[in-house]
């Protein structure tokens, strides 16, 4: 795994954000993975090492997450500017070699190698609405497409929910209470190990400066849940866009992709293939074997 880093710009100047990156840089197999809305990119690192021998795979934190910068507006938190990094994102992964690679790699085979490089998205919750977003636009380079625990249709009383604790900024004195927190907020996850746990919640912890331990995003980001405007969002529109292979998870007991919502997605625009794990509502991790061999084969699949 190397850590890197993409200067972008915004309205008030530039910022940087993080994202890992796994695999050999020189592979035509590119799997971008996308997080939650309060998650970030090691979400996706046993995921990751499962498909490294085979892909590329970034993973970035979202601007105000995990070890990316802040935004100084929060009023620009939202999918215009995701949308625009993680194009910023594509540009850099697919149109240029690494700059370790230029001496003495650049050659015509690398850049043949280049031109016709494939790329897959794997978006948790609002990674995966960025995936939709982007794979419905006209000349998508996204080839394969999973969605994982969200759909075209979300409803208001999901948004409720997340909002009465992602305004809250949360401080704790210790480490452990921290810990304990993230296992309360994150039962849906399912069953997971403790060392899965400890996984998820050092890669989300943030210690301030006076000592305190919260989490590793900004609480900004919780701006449009303080508006009191909360209401269901239809994106039926994008989905009915989307062509590419498309593979759709959820968990059975899911408040965010409703049944009927998953059986609306079979039907309609990519029409994929949704694959539901038992004993877990919003999300699946992809940390287990069962869930990451869905997604590994989905992916490795002949095109």
């Amino acid at each position: 795994m190397r850590d890197d880093y993409l200067p972008c710009l915004g309205r008030h100047g530039f910022y940087r954000m993080h994202y890992t990156d796994w695999g050999d840089p020189l592979n035509s197999r590119v799997v971008v993975c996308a997080h939650g809305l309060t998650r970030n990119c090691r979400d996706f690192d046993f995921l990751a090492q499962a498909l490294a021998s085979h892909c590329r795979v970034i993973c970035p934190d979202i601007v105000g997450r995990g070890q990316s910068d802040w935004l100084p507006d929060k009023e620009d938190y939202g999918f215009p500017r995701y949308l625009s990094d993680m194009a910023s994102l594509l540009a850099r992964i697919l149109l240029w070699p690494p700059a370790r690679h230029w001496l003495g790699r650049l050659s015509n085979f690398v850049l043949r190698r280049y031109g016709s490089r494939s790329l897959y998205w794997v978006g948790t919750s609002m990674g995966g609405v960025i995936g939709m977003l982007l794979a419905a636009q006209p000349k998508s380079p996204i080839r394969r497409l999973v969605i994982n625990d969200v759909g075209p249709w979300i409803p208001r009383a999901f948004l409720e929910r997340i909002g009465t604790y992602i305004v809250k900024d949360p401080r704790f004195r210790t480490y452990e209470e921290l810990a304990a927190y993230v296992r309360d907020i994150s039962a849906p996850f399912g069953p997971l190990t403790d060392a899965q746990w400890q996984h998820l919640t050092r890669h989300n912890a943030r210690q301030h400066a006076e000592g305190s331990w919260g989490m590793a995003y900004d609480p900004g980001i919780g701006l449009p849940f303080r508006s009191g405007l909360l209401q269901d969002v239809d994106l039926w529109n994008v989905w009915d866009a989307i062509t590419c292979q498309t593979l759709v998870l959820r968990g059975a007991q899911s408040d965010l992709l409703l049944p009927e919502i998953a059986d609306q997605m079979r039907r309609r625009g990519p029409r994929p293939r949704i694959v539901e794990f038992a004993g877990i509502g919003h999300a699946p991790m992809l940390m287990t074997d069962d869930q990451i061999k869905v997604v590994r084969d989905f992916l490795l699949a002949p095109e």
